[in-house]
């Protein structure tokens, strides 16, 4: 069994969340929608336990409301769907959820799922890249609107460089990692379990990692279903919560649902969890704020975010932590 990254606080106990569920306001029957669409992610581990576990259905399910999965490939595949209202709650770093925000995307931020290192640059062994100014004139695979690209970003920017400097290479995350491995790309803005998978495997090298430049893993909710819905919201965030606990608690589970999963071995989900996910803090806080002002800053400074957008306002009206914290009052 591995050890999580996991600093469980006092008010965590063996006694989960769901014995509450049983007095909990269900919505009325004229609000409550038939269905509710949330999205589920290799890099946001809670969800794949909840999922697995079927806890959102079967509670529910008393009320006739049916829970749809969808699988988000990246923060920009997250936002997409809330775009589209495809999906009702999405996964994404809280980077990218500013960058929704700041671009007209009517959502909240409203959970943290993680705090991770899950990206890093990333080459193959002997590349001959060693430090980011490496990097100028390469070929870099990126997904863009995701937290491995605005690490790249900012990354870049901090040795006097930009994307223009480099040549992007627009992929997914898993065909980013493929690229690379086949030396169709020089670099990538890595992403785990993919990170951890080539790193075990002793095909590739984080040849730059800085843990405070990868922002939180954030579940963010359109706002209009928030609006309509606010008390399904806390329900669903509820049974968020067990799942949550439970995995601080059960921590091989966790490492098994990934592996089921993602297929991939048992190391590799280690790796990412064990060294690299701290899921302790549920509750978007003062250094979550700052880290999505740093970045939305950054992001405005490079042209992703458009000079006109207040970043301070952005944020405000993006982070909304009244659902937790009824979730928490339980």
């Amino acid at each position: 069994m591995f050890t999580m990254k996991i600093k469980p606080t006092v008010w965590v106990s063996a006694i989960f969340a769901w014995a509450a569920l049983a007095f909990y306001t269900p919505a009325t029957a004229a609000d409550k929608p038939s269905t509710i669409t949330v999205d589920w992610a290799y890099y946001d581990p809670v969800s794949i336990l909840l999922k697995q576990k079927g806890w959102l259905e079967e509670d529910l399910a008393a009320e006739g409301i049916k829970v749809r999965w969808v699988l988000s490939f990246g923060s920009n595949k997250a936002l997409e769907f809330l775009r589209g209202g495809s999906v009702d709650f999405g996964s994404t770093a809280g980077a990218a959820s500013v960058i929704g925000r700041a671009g007209g995307l009517p959502i909240k931020a409203v959970y943290v799922y993680s705090k991770p290192e899950w990206t890093a640059l990333v080459t193959r062994r002997g590349s001959g890249i060693k430090r980011i100014a490496d990097l100028k004139g390469k070929r870099v695979a990126v997904t863009r609107g995701t937290d491995p690209h605005i690490f790249l970003l900012r990354a870049l920017d901090s040795v006097g460089l930009s994307e223009r400097d480099i040549t992007p290479v627009l992929l997914q995350h898993p065909d980013g990692y493929t690229a690379l491995i086949k030396d169709q790309v020089d670099a990538w803005a890595g992403l785990d379990l993919h990170m951890a998978k080539g790193q075990l495997a002793g095909d590739t090298e984080l040849f730059f990692r800085n843990p405070d430049l990868n922002t939180y893993g954030i579940l963010n909710v359109r706002e209009a279903f928030a609006s309509r819905n606010p008390k399904l919201v806390e329900r669903v965030l509820l049974v968020y919560e067990r799942a949550r606990r439970y995995a601080l608690t059960h921590p091989a589970e966790l490492e098994a649902a990934l592996v089921k999963a993602a297929r991939v071995e048992p190391k590799v989900a280690a790796l990412q969890l064990g060294e690299r996910t701290d899921i302790s803090n549920p509750t978007i806080g003062k250094a979550h704020r700052q880290t999505f002002l740093a970045a939305g800053d950054i992001l405005q400074k490079i042209g992703i975010i458009k000079a006109d957008v207040d970043i301070a306002q952005t944020v405000d009206e993006l982070i909304d932590i009244r659902f937790i914290n009824a979730v928490r009052a339980f």
